[in-house]
């Protein structure tokens, strides 16, 4: 099986259950009306998908490094499956929580195996060309998810949309069980879970820069997401369908940033990338926040640059990573995970302070301060 098609699935399996973070979004309001409960514990349902995505980031490291790719990949798309199916039978919404907490259980571990495996499969410049594939298929599906459920749920409510999830999971389960192959690296063999290297992990130069930006690289992006709605509402009168055009502009130019960061890095090596790339997003911050008052055209040219930068610059980190950290792997990607994820889950907290006091200076002012910062302790 050739490696490039093993990179397709590895791509494909982990943007299916990506999926579930956000595809029915668009359907929260059937889901507090079908299931009668508030808005806050919908709304919930979100919350605790991601943070048990994030919190087995770390327990599912150690484990992939010591059990192998495989023997933990295929037994969570086992359980994403079958809790969401769960999800589209449940009849309340206490129901629906459990499975959604099950299902972020099972969908943690397919990102983390894909970017560990993409490690062992590929070196040098290869693993960076590979890893910013993966990236941009990764990146389909907040970009689509939406989209999809949408078009789901107009004929089929929510229960067709997890039980789409339940069908596709299935599917790429079978594929992934056909097609992948166990890519643990045989110097690894007999070693006990890597729980213990997680200082080691943090003490390294290199893997503490790359946590530190890696945190504030997903700060800054889910800063657009959570804030830029509200920006084009109240400044440009725009509405929901004009507000999805623009974020569907975002993630064009991000697409086409993921496809030239393998090229990036393949001249320039991973430690140099990761540092242009931060100067490129701190550039692409202390652009945007002037532009976005002048007006639309101006706001819009800046918005490109940012999501151009943004998909620039996310594979960067994990390919480090990989080229870091060989024996405990996953165990270093995990964490990243779990970093970043504290980084989108800081945005809406902190990042509502700040634009309540100050709008878009004070909030992208502030994360432009700390991105300089990174990229001064990452030099």
């Amino acid at each position: 099986m050739s490696s490039r098609f093993i990179l397709y699935v590895l791509g494909f399996c982990a943007a299916i259950v990506s999926l579930a973070q956000n595809l029915y979004v668009p359907l929260l309001p059937q889901l507090q009306h079908d299931l009668h409960t508030s808005f806050y514990l919908v709304n919930m349902t979100v919350s605790l998908f991601t943070i048990s995505l994030a919190v087995m980031q770390i327990v599912l490291g150690p484990m992939i490094d010591y059990k192998g790719r495989r023997a933990v990949m295929l037994p969570g798309m086992i359980i994403y499956a079958l809790a969401s199916l769960g999800c589209s039978l449940a009849s309340s919404v206490y129901m629906l929580l459990f499975f959604r907490v099950l299902q972020g259980i099972g969908a943690a571990a397919v990102p983390l195996v894909a970017a560990t495996m993409i490690g062992d499969l590929f070196e040098g410049k290869v693993r960076a060309e590979r890893m910013a594939t993966y990236q941009m298929i990764l990146g389909i599906a907040p970009a689509l998810g939406p989209l999809i459920g949408g078009i789901i749920g107009s004929f089929a409510g929510y229960a067709g949309v997890f039980s789409f999830l339940s069908v596709m999971g299935i599917v790429m389960l079978v594929v992934a069980a056909l097609v992948l192959p166990e890519t643990k690296p045989a110097i690894m063999q007999g070693k006990g879970p890597g729980f213990r290297s997680f200082p080691q992990i943090f003490k390294n130069r290199t893997g503490a820069a790359v946590l530190l930006v890696g945190f504030i690289l997903y700060y800054m992006f889910y800063g657009f997401i959570v804030f830029l709605p509200d920006v084009l509402t109240i400044h440009y009168r725009l509405d929901a369908k004009q507000i999805g055009l623009i974020f569907l502009l975002l993630m064009s130019f991000s697409f086409i940033g993921s496809k030239i960061s393998g090229n990036v890095q393949g001249r320039m090596g991973s430690v140099n990338s990761l540092i242009f790339t931060c100067a490129i997003a701190l550039l692409s911050l202390v652009l945007f926040i002037p532009a976005a008052g002048l007006s639309l055209i101006w706001l819009l040219v800046s918005l490109s640059f940012v999501g151009f930068t943004v998909g620039l610059t996310m594979s960067v980190p994990p390919t480090l990573l990989a080229e870091e950290f060989v024996e405990e792997r996953a165990t270093a990607i995990g964490v990243y995970n779990f970093v970043r994820y504290l980084g989108m889950a800081a945005a809406p907290m902190l990042g509502s302070l700040l634009y309540q006091r100050g709008g878009v200076l004070l909030l992208f002012g502030c994360t432009a301060f700390i991105m300089g910062v990174a990229l001064l302790f990452a030099r």
